[in-house]
Formats: C-alpha cells, structure tokens, sequence
C-alpha cells in the first residue's frame, strides 16, 4: 500500500472532520501556543515531548495522522518523523493553523 501525499489542505481537513472520519488531528504546538488557538478534538503533543510520548498515539498507527503547527514547518518535520517511525498515514496540514484561521474558521485567533 503506498502512502498518501505528504501534505493535506485544510480544506481537506474540513472536509475530514465534518464526515467525522478516523484520524487523528495532532497539534505539535508547545502549550502556549495551544492556548492562544487550537481547532476543536485536536491531540496536542509538543514536539520536543513527542518521542517520550508516542505510545499515546499508538493506536493510530494504521490510521491517518493528520500534524499540524503554526505555519507548516515543525509539522512537516513531525509528519515525516512520524513515517519514519511506521506511522505510513502520518500527514502536514499545509499552512497550519495560520492557514485553518484564514480559509476555514476565521474564530480561530491569529498570532
């Protein structure tokens, strides 16, 4: 089975939260930036805790895995950490939050 692209739209993202599909939405922002904004049922594991803490998400290792940051970098990182660790499903939100405030739900505050 081949992976699916590395990078996911958040319109796509949308799309799977409003279908209620099975994955998992992981916010590796560090806890202030949580605090400032995050999208609602998100996971958030910094990703400087995130190899201490990977058994939290084991469960979704067959599934999607949908990362996602501020901007799009360290999410990117993550994503393909993640692949890298057999996590095949493991994705970055294109943009990251900033983009999800600005095409998707503009009641997520910008920073």
């Amino acid at each position: 089975m081949t992976a699916p692209p590395i990078e996911i739209s958040v319109s796509e993202v949308k799309a799977l939260l409003d279908e209620q599909a099975a994955f998992l939405l992981l916010d590796c922002r560090e806890d202030n930036e949580h605090a400032l904004a995050h999208i609602d049922g998100a996971v958030q594991i910094p990703m400087g805790n995130l190899p201490d803490r990977i058994h939290e998400i084991e469960a979704f290792r067959e599934l999607p895995i949908v990362v996602h940051c501020h901007h799009g970098g360290r999410s990117l990182r993550v994503a393909n950490w993640l692949r890298n660790k057999g996590f095949a499903n493991a994705r970055n939100m294109t943009g990251g939050i900033d983009a999800w405030s600005q095409e998707v739900d503009s009641s997520v505050e910008r920073y």
